[in-house]
């Protein structure tokens, strides 16, 4: 996968951060994988639980090209090191359309007589999307917060939708073995709604929506493309159409939850 150069190396001879001009907390660097160490920290974890106000404080690393997300940890699977990351099983987002990554997924998964309807038109304006993602973090970090043991970490990216690649991650192994083609589509849904990863789990992932569809015309074809991306989220829903998963999980909705099993 072709990336920048990864500025993680300095940490592990000044942990603090301050050699790219950061003050990070107590942390470790993650190079573990499902086909052993790897050449280089794919990944730097904090050691305490995250809370409100830590996304913030991490926004210096963005400089550095290290873009934070918050990995739930206490979801019976443990924290990074524990999910069988595999970078070099994954190809680069930008060699993959995501409209055809989107298209041949709605093939394999929908019924014969439902043709690919196509990519949902863009929403827009809307709120900055860095300002959304850091607002949603803070939400979901406050006391009594759905996140099982956050902790923030840091990941060397090009964009918030490159992270599952960047770390090799497999939480989609039944449904994609290849994550680079999942964050192809993330990278659209940025340019489109205005999305952020902002929490990754063994097999889930959770997104800040700056600019959701706001009719429900349009919430049903975005609602498509989830289910190309994620069938499970309506296969696995209480009504597990397209229509009440539109009304429900992305009408004008500021986040968007998969998961895989």
């Amino acid at each position: 996968m072709a990336t920048l150069p990864n500025p993680l190396p300095k940490l592990a001879a000044n942990p603090s951060g301050r050699s790219l001009g950061l003050r990070l907390p107590a942390g470790a660097l993650v190079d573990t994988t499902d086909e052993g160490v790897w050449h280089e920290p794919l990944l730097w974890c904090a050691d305490g639980r995250a809370l409100p106000g830590g996304w913030a404080a991490l926004e210096p690393a963005r400089r550095a090209g290290l873009l934070p997300v918050v990995l739930e940890t206490g979801d019976g699977h443990g924290g990074p090191g524990r999910w069988e990351l595999m970078p070099g099983e994954v190809s680069y987002p930008g060699d993959h359309d995501a409209e055809e990554v989107l298209a041949e997924y709605w093939e394999d998964h929908a019924a014969e007589d439902a043709p690919w309807p196509g990519p949902a038109e863009p929403v827009g304006p809307g709120r900055d999307p860095d300002t959304a993602a850091g607002d949603l973090v803070d939400t979901l970090l406050e006391d009594g917060g759905p996140l099982k043991e956050p902790r923030l970490a840091l990941v060397p990216a090009r964009r918030s939708a490159d992270i599952p690649a960047a770390i090799g991650w497999t939480g989609p192994a039944n449904h994609e073995g290849d994550t680079a083609r999942l964050s192809a589509v993330l990278r659209s849904w940025e340019d489109r709604f205005g999305i952020r990863l902002v929490t990754l789990g063994f097999d889930h992932l959770m997104l800040s929506v700056a600019m959701p569809p706001t009719t429900p015309g349009a919430a049903e074809a975005v609602a498509a493309e989830h289910f190309a991306f994620c069938p499970d989220n309506i296969h696995q829903g209480a009504d597990p159409t397209l229509r009440a998963y539109a009304r429900h999980q992305v009408l004008s909705q500021p986040v968007w939850h998969f998961w895989w099993d």
